[in-house]
């Protein structure tokens, strides 16, 4: 099984209890829309495939999972810090009109005093924000998706237009 094949939903981050019960953290947004009746695991740079016996969402990005054949503490130890993989055809379709601050990743933005910046080469997700990664003249500028900041998405053309507060990209010349 390749991993072109598959897209990437997180990493199993601990054990809980003594059965084999493991505990996994999602990096996908759409981690409540996912079927986990399969997960595939990176071992050893190859996919491999756990059937998921019983599961629990939760709602702070983890859930917790039992799989097949793994009924002790020592089993699931081995797969903590393993990557977790769904096949590309579970991946869930989102409405076009759905459109999430991370999907600003590749928009150029264009602020208002500086003009070009770049693209968005990463959005960050935190607890409070969300805050854009931009390659500007060299440097890695961060600056967070507010609403008193942003002035336009234009979907069409791929184009954020921002009022950065002044002194903000100075920072990082």
């Amino acid at each position: 099984m390749e991993i072109a094949d598959h897209f990437y939903i997180g990493y199993i981050s601990k054990t809980r209890g003594l059965k084999g019960e493991v505990q996994l953290f999602f990096e996908f947004d759409d981690y409540r829309s996912l079927e986990l009746d399969v997960l595939f695991l990176q071992v050893n740079g190859k996919l491999v495939p756990y059937f998921v016996e019983r599961s629990t969402i939760l709602p702070n990005r983890t859930a917790y999972l039992f799989f097949d054949d793994v009924d002790h503490i020592e089993v699931a130890k081995t797969l903590v810090r393993k990557r977790v993989y769904l096949p590309n055809n579970k991946f869930p379709e989102r409405d076009p009109d759905d459109f999430r601050l991370t999907d600003l990743k590749g928009f150029v933005v264009i602020d208002k005093a500086h003009g070009t910046l770049g693209e968005i080469i990463e959005v960050h997700q935190y607890p409070q924000q969300y805050v854009a990664a931009v390659m500007h003249q060299g440097n890695e500028v961060l600056f967070p998706l507010t609403d008193e900041w942003i002035l336009t998405i234009d979907r069409e053309n791929n184009t954020l237009k921002v009022d950065l507060p002044e002194g903000l990209i100075d920072i990082y010349s």
